[in-house]
């Protein structure tokens, strides 16, 4: 079945806000310190570029890939792709996601991250599914909670395509309705 972009279900004038809220309240959060940002990759990389712009305290960032979806359908198997350049020992640690589904990749990560000997670790996610919601988390930050829809732009995809749309709409497939999981 071919897929198809159908209604834009958050705007790119709401993502800006939602991205300079939470840049606000890391900022207030963190006044003082200094905190490093990882991006998981590559999602999140369109909304940790926007995020960043909004903090107002030193922070540096670096990348992690993980991988745990094939299409629109997770294989249960989570497998980290490229780690971390820096130390994380004793610094405030954001993980920054582009949205929490499951929640089983995340925890997984986090549990790696804990290891590390962080000051302290936190999430902070542009978006959430919480009726998918398999893994307990405490989500620290939440730009927005969406209903359980196969979402594409602003950094998500399918299958690589879609990430450059600027909004944040819901993939269909042509002709057939909803594509939930």
């Amino acid at each position: 079945m071919a897929k198809k972009v159908s209604e834009v279900l958050v705007s790119r004038t709401e993502i800006a806000e939602i991205c300079a809220r939470l840049g606000a309240e890391i900022s207030a959060d963190y006044q003082g310190k200094e905190i490093l940002l990882i991006c998981v990759l590559k999602g999140a990389i369109v909304f940790m570029a926007d995020l960043m712009r909004e903090i107002t305290v030193p922070c540096e960032i670096d990348f992690m890939s993980v991988q745990s979806y094939s299409g629109t359908k997770s294989t249960g198997v989570v497998r980290i792709l490229k780690d971390l350049d820096l130390d994380i020992a004793d610094r405030h640690v954001i993980v920054v996601e582009d949205i929490i589904d499951s929640g089983l990749t995340l925890s997984h990560l986090l549990d790696i991250l804990k290891t590390r000997k962080p000051a302290s670790l936190k999430i902070c996610a542009c978006f959430d599914k919480p009726d998918r919601r398999l893994a307990e988390l405490d989500v620290d930050y939440i730009g927005m909670a969406i209903p359980d829809e196969f979402i594409v732009g602003y950094g998500l995809d399918y299958e690589g395509q879609y990430r450059n749309l600027p909004d944040i709409s819901i993939l269909v497939d042509d002709g057939q309705g909803g594509m939930n999981e």
